[in-house]
């Protein structure tokens, strides 16, 4: 039952920082994400110490244009949620402190939010989607399957043990001397190549499960454009289209099939997709058409809240809010905070955070 409530989110775990208001009847009123892009372009990835200074530097000016946006002041609030992890630690810091400080100041309720359970708990937000159903989370920083059966009732059914497969097609658009971020360049490029024309692995298809590892495909890709490099001196144009082709091919493989395999372990009405990477129609299509086969809807929402956005953290932090939770000016910062705690830890931690 509607509660009436309204809520201001806040999120900063990675390069993105972000406010927004959103109502419990599902309504954004207002959703401001400031990117770093540009920041961290000359690096490669992003740069912990830079992100986090520049959270602290536009924090408060995100929140500040989300309550404008949204036409309201913070005693027109019924509470504030904040992503209190995972992430990089400076930037998840950076946010937790100010929502303290606004609630301290404001006396408005404070929810401590899990930056996965945003992600996870999306489909509620954009379709209203009942539970129980399946999310695939894949990103730059996490991959990973969870069923979802409640605001609070996350099983992890697999994961990747390495790189995530944002962070692989970063990684793979760096040594193919295309532009950052790495999945629209790949994309772009693979559109023109020959998918067959590479015997790239599909990792981990060879074992049964829903774990992923992007590791190992990565490195082929870096052994075949060495091999093509000392054999005729360079890289061509068509060679770099076949290998993001390629590329391309066997992480929508990997996926689809792992998908399959976490449907048939545990049927969902609703597979639902999350995160930068749903963004690649190859990918997206795949996964489409394992969710047909299995007879259940296919969902990604739109992709401004597929990425990192403080909408998801708001909503997530309603529902919270709703089950009974309330936390305090203690709320620690975490840089890892697994959604299912009774899962085996997964392995490794991704240039775009700790993985969970």
């Amino acid at each position: 039952m509607s509660m009436g409530l309204t809520f201001l989110g806040i999120e900063s775990s990675c390069d993105d920082t972000a406010a927004a208001v959103v109502r419990d009847d599902r309504t954004i009123l207002a959703s401001v994400v400031a990117g770093q892009a540009a920041l961290h372009a000359d690096f490669g990835g992003v740069v912990p110490e830079i992100a986090a200074r520049a959270h602290a530097e536009k924090l408060d000016l995100c929140v500040e244009a989300a309550l404008a946006q949204a036409g309201l002041a913070l005693r027109d609030l019924d509470g504030i949620a904040v992503t209190a992890g995972p992430g990089l630690i400076g930037g998840v810091l950076s946010g937790v402190m100010l929502a303290k400080g606004l609630a301290a100041g404001s006396g408005l309720p404070l929810v401590g939010v899990n930056h996965l359970a945003g992600h996870a708990l999306t489909p509620r937000l954009t379709d209203g989607v009942a539970y129980p159903y399946l999310m695939l989370l894949v990103s730059g920083g996490h991959c990973q399957f969870l069923r979802v059966d409640g605001p609070e009732g996350f099983t992890r059914l697999g994961g990747t043990i390495d790189d995530a497969p944002g962070e692989a097609f970063d990684k793979v658009a760096k040594l193919l001397g295309l532009p950052q971020p790495g999945g629209p360049s790949v994309e772009a490029a693979a559109r023109a190549g020959d998918a067959r024309r590479f015997a790239l692995p599909r990792p981990l298809l060879d074992r049964p499960g829903c774990d992923l590892s992007f590791s190992g495909l990565k490195t082929a890709v870096l052994r075949q454009r060495d091999e093509l490099v000392a054999a005729q001196g360079g890289l061509h144009e068509q060679d770099r289209a076949d290998l993001c082709a390629g590329f391309q091919a066997a992480v929508a493989e990997v996926l689809a099939e792992k998908t399959r395999r976490a449907l048939a372990a545990s049927p969902a009405p609703v597979l639902a997709v999350a995160g930068g990477v749903a963004a690649n129609q190859t990918l997206r299509a795949a996964l489409q058409a394992v969710a047909v086969g299995a007879a259940s809807t296919f969902l990604a929402p739109p992709l401004r809240l597929c990425t990192d956005n403080a909408a998801m953290i708001a909503w997530a932090g309603i529902e919270a809010y709703q089950a009974g939770q309330r936390d305090g000016l203690d709320l620690a910062a975490r840089p890892r905070w697994p959604l299912d705690q009774r899962a085996a830890p997964m392995l490794g931690a991704g240039k775009r955070g700790a993985k969970a």
